[in-house]
């Protein structure tokens, strides 16, 4: 029974030739796959960016080597059964949307590899902690946008191609172009915001007017670039709220940028004192209230006198801290301490009215002594 078998399984093979090289594909693609997955890990090593390239694109891979086995097996087929139109498009587009992914993935992980050869830094949720290495902020800047912008145009490729290899849209297509250039104006007006965005993008991550974790004034309000995507950036508010920007925005409107070539910042606080205040004990409580605070960097101190009118003095105090978070903890409490010290120890030196009262006459008053004009304001 047993040689039976064996001797009808073997005529079958002779006979069929093709189907048999066809299972046997499918059945060892698997195996095949798995196995070199673990010889390439193997060889990698235990290095950190080898192994992330291979991690993040084997599923992708794996996906792409099913598909051309199943291509080949389809052409083994063929000599017996005849091309089927509809299995070979649907497989065609299959084989475009895994090598989409494919180099989507690819390109991603050169993003993540270039951040773990700056060390896998991680921008920190305290603003206190403000990275200040403006050369891996910006590397890390270029990479994640400009992988992104990568994929857009990727995945964008990728549809077009999709959408080609259909014959009736790419039929439809051919005859509108021949028809009427007139598409051609509809469709580049209908994608100017995705292509605006696409080479603004381009040009963030190549002149680097912003960078991730930078300090921006944007429309008022003061925050960090928490996000760059491919067509927006996330700004992050210092009150957790997030507004949202199209990359474009940042191109055509002026915006401030406290840490485009460093995070240092001056800080300056207004006081108004009396003429009688002796501004040098200002300027020497000053140094001692900055000497204790552990947000001052060292640099400035200084005390300056920036206004007067008929009533007071404005004193300006100027500080420097390392960053712009520091700089407005410095501030407050310089402006606390401050004055506290003046309520403390010139109570008679802060800002005072003086007013110049003076009694009306009385009747019994005589002439001489009264003020001019005192008879004719009485009615």
């Amino acid at each position: 029974m047993h040689d039976l078998f064996v001797t009808s399984a073997g005529a079958w093979i002779g006979t069929h030739i093709p189907e048999s090289l066809a299972i046997a594909l499918t059945v060892l693609a698997l195996p095949a796959f798995v196995m070199a997955s673990r010889v390439v890990l193997r060889a990698l090593g235990s290095g950190s960016v080898g192994p992330l390239l291979w991690l993040r694109t084997r599923r992708a891979l794996g996906l792409v080597w099913m598909l051309l086995i199943v291509r080949l097996d389809l052409g083994l087929l063929h000599q017996h059964t005849g091309p089927i139109p509809w299995v070979i498009l649907v497989l065609q587009l299959a084989l475009i949307a895994a090598f989409t992914w494919l180099t989507m993935r690819v390109v991603q992980a050169g993003g993540e590899a270039v951040t773990l050869r700056r060390g896998g830094l991680e921008l920190p949720d305290d603003p206190k902690l403000l990275d200040t290495n403006l050369q891996v902020r910006g590397a890390l800047t270029r990479a994640r946008v400009l992988a992104r912008v990568i994929n857009l145009v990727v995945m964008l490729i990728g549809v077009s191609l999709a959408l080609m290899s259909i014959p009736g849209v790419r039929r439809i297509g051919t005859s509108l172009l021949a028809s009427a250039g007139i598409a051609g104006v509809v469709v580049g007006f209908a994608a100017r915001p995705v292509l605006s965005n696409l080479l603004a993008g381009l040009q963030i991550a190549l002149t680097e007017p912003i960078r991730l974790n930078d300090v921006l004034i944007v429309e008022g309000e003061w925050g960090r670039v928490e996000e760059i995507t491919g067509t927006y950036v996330v700004f992050r508010i210092w009150d957790d709220r997030r507004m949202i920007l199209p990359l474009q925005w940042f191109i055509e409107h002026p915006f401030e940028n406290w840490t485009r070539t460093s995070a240092s910042l001056l800080v300056s606080v207004f006081l108004w004192v009396d003429y009688t205040m002796p501004v040098e004990a200002v300027r020497e409580e000053l140094r001692r209230i900055c000497a204790r605070d552990p947000d001052w960097d060292g640099r400035y101190a200084l005390v300056h006198v920036t206004e007067s009118n008929d009533h007071a003095l404005q004193v300006r105090l100027l500080m420097s801290a390392a960053n712009s978070a520091r700089a407005w903890e410095l501030r407050c409490r310089v402006r606390e301490a401050m004055v506290a010290y003046l309520q403390r120890e010139w109570p008679g030196q802060l800002p005072n009215r003086r007013l110049n009262v003076q009694a009306e006459p009385s009747p019994a008053t005589p002439a001489a002594m009264r003020p001019r004009g005192a008879e004719a304001s009485r009615p």
